[in-house]
């Protein structure tokens, strides 16, 4: 659900101990905050408290440059906490990186452009030409960076700084089918988000889904994670499946797999973008 007036997102995790939420809730109220939503919740084999509280700050004491600042003094030293605040003043600027396949990118954009999600698009990067007319129907600056194995460190700087160059909050992984090196991942850690198929890892390879028609698989399903070094193991933010029967084909498996893929895509960066994951020791907790 999205908020329309001027708020706060803090998401936090610590060791649970008495008296969190209360210091948390106490903050906000204290300083003339109006609690919105606010969610909880605490690993009893960890013994790890997570919470996200959003609230109003149209009549807020703190400045909001200060804020972060206040909670750390206040709070957050105290209870050694990991946190993170976020302003939903700020527009997100997000980076679309695409190869050949069309449905994943065409869904973003068109939950973009029907302004479903508030964010920014400045760039389009591929390793193929196939969606500069594309990016150019929406007015979004493309870059074609084709990569090969003896260049691929040397071009992955260039898709670097062309990230820092335009701020980017988001990369988004819309079907990119390039691995991403430590270089790449190192530098925005917990900043793209990826999409694969359920075949992966038990059918890899160039035809997937004839290897999993084969075996006679009663489900196609996709998975949405952060990047890692690590490939395709970072935490995991979204997943879902299709049932699958006798009747289908490997069209009708290919054609439910884009469907999953997409839809399964656009939870996480819808997540994302909303401030509601809260990342520990590779996994996620996800408020609603």
């Amino acid at each position: 659900m999205q908020i329309n007036s001027d708020t706060a997102i803090l998401l936090a995790h610590c060791k649970d101990a008495k008296g969190i939420l209360h210091a948390v809730t106490d903050f906000v109220l204290s300083n003339n905050g109006n609690i919105i939503k606010l969610d909880e919740h605490v690993d009893e084999d960890e013994s790890h408290f997570f919470m996200r509280v959003q609230w109003d700050l149209s009549e807020f004491n703190i400045p909001k440059d200060k804020i972060g600042e206040y909670f750390n003094t206040l709070i957050g030293q105290k209870y050694d906490m990991t946190w993170d605040l976020h302003l939903s003043s700020s527009k997100p600027r997000v980076a679309l990186f695409v190869s050949k396949y069309p449905h994943c990118i065409y869904d973003l954009l068109s939950r973009y452009e029907s302004g479903e999600w508030n964010i920014e698009i400045p760039i389009i990067i591929s390793n193929h030409e196939k969606f500069a007319g594309l990016a150019e129907r929406f007015g979004i600056l493309f870059h074609h960076i084709p990569i090969t194995k003896e260049t691929k460190l040397e071009q992955e700087q260039k898709e670097i700084a062309l990230i820092k160059e335009h701020n980017i909050d988001l990369v988004v992984l819309a079907r990119y089918m390039q691995i991403l090196s430590s270089q790449m991942t190192e530098a925005f850690p917990m900043k793209i988000i990826n999409i694969h198929h359920s075949s992966l890892p038990a059918f890899a390879g160039a035809n997937p889904y004839k290897a999993a028609f084969k075996r006679g698989v009663k489900f196609m399903g996709a998975t949405a994670h952060y990047v890692t070094e690590d490939l395709d193991e970072g935490p995991i933010i979204a997943q879902d499946i299709y049932p699958i029967s006798h009747r289908d084909s490997i069209s009708d498996m290919k054609r439910k797999g884009r469907d999953i893929e997409k839809i399964v895509l656009a939870k996480a960066v819808w997540a994302h973008l909303n401030h509601t994951v809260l990342i520990y020791k590779n996994r996620t907790v996800i408020f609603d």
